[in-house]
């Protein structure tokens, strides 16, 4: 048994993607983070997983129940929602759990099943312990210091708590230091393929590169030639 993490916001105007505005309006701004968090949950429906949570920070709508138990968010700072989370999917099943956010629509279900914690099929992972034993836990490194997914193998037998709460989030080293606290818990951690988030202009046009057909890539082209926003470079080599 194995469940997979949604965490997301509601797409508001002026309350998601702001560090797209400018050039983008508010409302701009979150079609393009309702299309990024389209994409996410149509690669969480396509992974073969017995649960999904979607755990959403507003109101949720009709069409995200499908395949998906929707709970909220709880108050606090991310390190603590994200520490809720693991503990509202340990609850369900204590098997393994992978949490992702709505910043990368480029994400894939051959990639999600590869990120589950105990994966037999490890082609998009290496491990950082430098053995084939399967790991407690897998970290995906954001391209800006984050990180993108985060799983346990088991997490009914963890201090959650313990391996997040404190750990400061949205800076540079967030996601080393996620790293630092898990090792330091004396958990073996795999390190899944490094992604590129969602956050400025540039990200978004690299990311719209990397999957141009998805929603998030018609989106974001429709509304960088309707209000002829430069590209960037693309997709790096």
């Amino acid at each position: 048994m194995s469940t997979l993490i949604v965490i997301a916001k509601t797409p508001v105007p002026g309350r998601v993607k702001t560090r797209l505005t400018p050039p983008f309006t508010p409302q701009e701004a979150a079609a393009l983070a309702e299309a990024a968090l389209a994409d996410t949950l149509r690669a969480a429906r396509e992974t073969d997983v017995e649960h999904r949570l979607l755990v959403l920070d507003g109101v949720p709508r009709t069409a995200w129940h499908r395949d998906f138990t929707v709970v909220p968010q709880v108050p606090g700072t991310l390190d603590r929602r994200l520490a809720a989370a693991f503990a509202q999917a340990a609850l369900r099943d204590p098997g393994p759990v992978l949490l992702v956010g709505m910043d990368t629509p480029q994400i894939t279900p051959d990639l999600l099943r590869s990120c589950l914690p105990g994966a037999e099929d490890a082609e998009h992972t290496e491990d950082t312990e430098g053995t084939d034993a399967a790991a407690d836990a897998t970290l995906g490194p954001a391209d800006d210091g984050g990180f993108w997914c985060l799983g346990f193998r088991e997490p009914r037998g963890l201090d959650l708590e313990a391996h997040l709460v404190g750990v400061p989030m949205s800076t540079d080293h967030t996601g080393r230091d996620q790293l630092g606290r898990l090792r330091a818990a004396g958990l073996s951690v795999r390190l899944a393929p490094t992604l590129r988030d969602v956050d400025t202009v540039e990200d978004a046009d690299h990311v719209a590169a990397l999957v141009p057909e998805s929603r998030f890539g018609v989106r974001f082209r429709d509304l960088r030639q309707r209000l002829d926003v430069p590209a960037g470079t693309g997709p790096r080599p």
